[in-house]
């Protein structure tokens, strides 16, 4: 009797989740309804990604190639799948081949993934894929993601030159503990800012991806539109089930 326990549990949580987003909006004077909530489901089995779906949620994330592809087989094909953090180039027409219904790469950090991404969604004949541009803001070197000074150049790239993929905004991964969380959010935006005038964007067209279980209603203080949650509506998570990428 203990799984339905938790399963119930994950939806319990997803509403409280999404119930934190509308009140975090609100505090921040945007509508709720432009900031998706990201349900990060790495490492947990379908049968729970399942009882997130049939109450309603249709937006999930994965980190690992060999784990969205098995997961985007096995559930259903309205799921909007997002892939999060750096791929390695090989694993790139895995990824697009497998997953039809892959919404949002959230995670190119240089040119040359964002050159395979191109050609590969060209020969699949699949429709552009939007992509987030993955920003290093915390410095880390353990840490994927363009250096800020570089996010006005990658961006450029991936907008000019690569005619598949369309741009569609910045995200960033801060530091394990959060202590870096309010530098982290305010260097993204300011990334937003220059990527814009550059481009001749509204910022409004430009999304910002931050915030996850431990600061996601803080994120949408300063201005995310795009929340990744996974313990917090998942539980902890079991990485010995973790597949390789």
């Amino acid at each position: 009797m203990a799984a339905p326990a938790v399963e119930g549990a994950a939806v319990t949580a997803l509403r409280s989740v999404l119930l934190r987003v509308r009140h975090a909006a609100e505090r921040a004077g945007t509508q709720p309804e432009r900031v998706r909530v990201v349900a990060v489901s790495k490492t947990k089995p379908d049968s729970l990604i399942r009882q997130v779906y049939d109450a309603g949620h249709r937006c999930f994330g994965e980190n690992y190639v060999q784990e969205i592809v098995q997961k985007a087989a096995q559930l259903p094909e309205d799921i909007e799948w997002h892939f999060i953090g750096h791929l390695q180039t090989n694993k790139v027409k895995t990824l697009l081949g497998g997953v039809p219904n892959l919404a949002l790469f959230e995670g190119v950090d240089n040119e040359k993934i964002a050159n395979h991404l191109d050609r590969a969604v060209s020969s699949l004949g699949r429709n552009p894929l939007k992509v987030f541009v993955q920003v290093n803001t915390s410095g880390e070197a353990s840490k994927s993601g363009m250096d800020p000074s570089g996010c006005v150049r990658l961006a450029e790239h991936v907008k000019l030159r690569c005619p598949h993929l369309e741009f569609s905004g910045l995200m960033t991964i801060g530091m394990p503990d959060y202590t870096s969380t309010p530098e982290n959010f305010k260097t993204l935006s300011n990334c937003r800012v220059e990527v814009c005038k550059a481009l001749g964007m509204a910022e409004d067209e430009c999304e910002l991806s931050m915030g996850m279980s431990g600061d996601f209603e803080q994120a949408i203080e300063m201005g995310s539109t795009n929340v990744r949650v996974g313990s917090t509506i998942f539980g902890p998570r079991d990485y010995s089930k973790k597949l390789s990428n």
